[in-house]
């Protein structure tokens, strides 16, 4: 099925340190087009090899570099605030999300008013993640669910879609991995509407992962202050 041309879609992809699967990310991005207005734009966070390189090789993709690395989080402020389309699509860069799935994710926003749709690796297909990360996944979504009332299978995906309207409503100031967190409490709080909607997750077969246990532990930690700080300023 194809999704309407209007409005345009910014994908944005934070990199660091991804010569090995960017031009492979980008490629099949790209392919895309076809079926959705795409604006696409890689944001470099002080990577040291190959990255902005392969990433200059290909038209019409939107490079911004950072000097230094600043984290995820970070990135994705820097990539919002270039971006021009009606719908932000966050989109990892190590191809363990795959990008054509990104019209799964754009088609409740457009068709059903969701406000942001997470694409959840628990209600579709998992290929090769680990015991360790599967629990601790399964935790702080367990946490977020119990925390804000709602029902949330994964809260850590790192294939997120929303409205530009409603994402403008929030700032956004966790610089790393616990953006994630950030996003759902904050999108939670504001009572925006969200819709998940399977996907599939495939572990990195390309360099190395960027995420450990103690960026599962703050992002915990942080769905607790979060919490927190929704009761006392209510």
């Amino acid at each position: 099925m194809n999704v309407e041309r209007d409005p345009v879609v910014s994908v944005i992809i934070p990199v660091f340190n991804e010569e090995e699967a960017i031009g492979d990310t980008l490629q099949r991005t790209l392919q895309l087009s076809d079926r959705l207005n795409l604006e696409v734009i890689v944001v470099d966070d002080g990577s040291t090899d190959r990255t902005c390189e392969i990433v200059r090789g290909f038209k019409k993709i939107t490079l911004v570099s950072h000097q230094n690395n600043q984290g995820k989080g970070k990135a994705l402020v820097t990539g919002i605030l270039r971006s021009r389309g009606r719908i932000v699509v966050i989109q990892d860069a190590d191809l363990e999300y795959s990008p054509e799935e990104i019209p799964k994710l754009v088609e409740p926003i457009l068709r059903n008013g969701a406000d942001a749709v997470f694409g959840s690796r628990f209600l579709g297909k998992i290929d090769g993640m680990s015991h360790s990360h599967w629990f601790g996944n399964r935790i702080l979504s367990i946490a977020a669910s119990l925390l804000y009332g709602v029902s949330i299978s994964d809260v850590m995906t790192g294939h997120k879609a929303f409205l530009k309207k409603s994402l403008r409503t929030l700032k956004l100031n966790e610089n790393g991995f616990e953006v994630e967190v950030e996003l759902t409490a904050k999108l939670l709080r504001n009572g925006w509407k969200l819709a998940e909607v399977p996907t599939s997750y495939s572990y990195r077969r390309k360099g190395l992962s960027k995420i450990g246990y103690l960026d599962g532990l703050r992002c915990l930690a942080k769905l607790v202050v979060f919490r927190i700080g929704s009761v006392t300023t209510s």
